[in-house]
């Protein structure tokens, strides 16, 4: 069973959770049940990315080295 959450929003926040509702043919409630959704699992990913630094053992590499190791995985 889904539970209530109550929240209030500036105008401007309305305005735009409508255009959005309006445009993709959905209700306000189920696009700020989507944005929440993506905010949450963003901040798992954040969660996680924050875990990695601060994991000795996790080797970071540039950006290059890790484009280079993407496109030979992908031969």
């Amino acid at each position: 069973m889904a539970n209530v959450v109550a929240t209030r929003f500036p105008q401007t926040t309305i305005d735009a959770l409508d255009a959005i509702a309006l445009e993709r043919k959905r209700t306000r409630a189920e696009i700020v049940r989507e944005a929440v959704d993506v905010y949450l699992a963003r901040w798992a990913d954040y969660g996680i990315a924050l875990d990695r630094l601060a994991d000795p053992n996790d080797e970071i590499i540039d950006a290059d080295s890790f484009w280079s190791e993407v496109e030979a995985d992908g031969d």
